[in-house]
């Protein structure tokens, strides 16, 4: 596994105070109607109760700030990013605390709910495109002009940083008592931010404990860069969970992944839209498609022999 100062766990301990209290401290318990579907506990981890409904919330303060901090955005230097609406919500909320000017860019088939909510968080938001990665090629362009830096979701390893505080909030409990020591977690991947902050963290604190990513099958790029070990992008990204439908790898978090990430599964449209309903009816809360990639993952893979983690990374239907 490759150092990373920012993934270190000295690191990731003094980010989880640092973030805003809105994002941290999520739900998480041992729900006994999933335990009882997969036959071990299974420990679900809330991400949904916080002013942008998603976990994007603790990697885009961590990363914001440390921009601001070292001078690359302020109020005269827009922070520019691509999104397919959690990770833009996160950096306009951001952005806005800090007073800094936010412009995202997003397909023009994004989720509208998510358009309007960057909107309302401040944030000037480009629609471009038909897809996720149309987009994410005119945010660098835009970015390439002065007066803006571009923060990429997956490159930038603080973004992980912060995603990687709600996996010590699971070790923390399991330390005082209060959750068994988990054998699996099972991570959705867009871009692959949180696979390789959870992971970073669990190779140190849980090293016994598996780590997976689970991507859709019709939106695989990670998946396929994982197994061959260098970046490979795909024709397209058609899987209705538009927080993880990218076809573009992103080199730097494919280079992460290594000795953070012990399998990567992808599951059907069917298996996603059937996880949502699961959870949803379970948890009693709406869970979009792309939160639904974990309980799918541990459905499709092997059925593990000790607690899982389903993380539930976002509710914007």
């Amino acid at each position: 596994m490759e150092h990373t100062p920012e993934l270190a766990p000295a690191t990731i301990r003094a980010a989880h105070p640092a973030i805003h209290p809105a994002f941290t401290g999520t739900p998480q318990f041992v729900h006994e109607g999933l335990s009882a579907q997969l036959g071990v506990p299974v420990i679900v981890k809330v991400e949904t109760v916080n002013p942008i409904r998603s976990f994007k919330g603790r990697g885009t303060w961590v990363a914001v700030h440390a921009l601001a901090g070292e001078g690359s955005i302020g109020p005269d230097r827009a922070v520019v990013c691509v999104s397919a609406g959690n990770f833009g919500q996160g950096v306009a909320f951001a952005a806005r605390a800090l007073g800094v000017p936010a412009v995202v860019f997003c397909s023009t088939r994004a989720n509208r709910a998510k358009i309007a909510r960057m909107r309302a968080l401040g944030a000037d938001v480009f629609e471009v495109g038909e897809d996720f990665d149309d987009a994410r090629g005119a945010s660098e362009a835009h970015a390439a002009r002065p007066g803006a830096t571009l923060l990429v979701d997956g490159e930038d390893p603080r973004i992980s940083t912060g995603a990687a505080t709600l996996a010590l909030e699971l070790t923390d409990a399991v330390a005082a008592g209060q959750l068994p020591a988990p054998a699996i977690v099972c991570v959705p991947v867009g871009n692959g931010a949180l696979l390789n902050g959870v992971g970073s963290w669990l190779r140190d604190a849980a090293p016994e404990c598996r780590i997976v990513g689970v991507q859709a099958e019709l939106a695989d790029a990670m998946t396929q860069s994982w197994r061959a070990g260098r970046p490979i992008d795909t024709k397209s990204a058609a899987t209705y969970a538009d927080g993880i439908a990218s076809r573009v790898a992103i080199p730097r978090a494919v280079e992460l992944m290594r000795g953070r990430v012990d399998e990567m599964l992808t599951v059907s449209e069917e298996d996603l839209r059937t996880a949502q309903l699961t959870l949803t009816e379970e948890l009693g809360i709406l869970v979009e498609g792309a939160a639904a990639a974990s309980w799918a993952g541990l459905l499709a893979g092997p059925r593990p022999s000790g607690p899982a983690v389903v993380i539930v990374t976002g509710s914007n239907v």
